[in-house]
């Protein structure tokens, strides 16, 4: 798992991330936040992939991100970016519509399950009253 990750932008509905305005200024100033506690090489940024075009960070971000102590991570996807908070697969469904047991998805899923089965328990339990 990273140390400090900043994640800006947003996810519409289909788990997409949305580009952003003020990317570069965004991300210099984590970078000044990380630089002054200390440069550990776990820290970094997630953006949109959409605004990779838009860079034009200083050279001391730029020298950082070359030297792998400071890092960028374009993300397309809600699913890239739980990845790289988590260090997990995210996971996708098979044909059976089940996610591998390693990976994220498979435990938001199960837990989902979880949560549904008590709900109907406690329905059950409910109308006997």
């Amino acid at each position: 798992m990273r140390q400090d990750i900043a994640v800006t932008g947003s996810v519409n509905q289909n788990g997409e991330i949305q580009p952003i305005g003020g990317v570069n200024q965004k991300i210099e100033g984590f970078f000044d936040v990380c630089r002054h506690r200390g440069l550990s090489g776990g820290q970094g940024v997630m953006i949109p992939h959409q605004n990779v075009g838009d860079l034009m960070l200083r050279k001391d971000v730029v020298d950082a991100v070359a030297a792998g102590k400071f890092h960028i991570y374009p993300v397309q996807n809600i699913d890239q970016g739980i990845e790289i908070l988590t260090g997990i697969p995210a996971g996708e469904r098979d044909q059976g519509g089940n996610y591998p047991a390693d990976t994220v998805n498979y435990q938001v899923d199960r837990r989902l399950q979880e949560l549904a089965k008590r709900m109907k328990e406690f329905e059950a339990e409910e109308q006997k009253k």
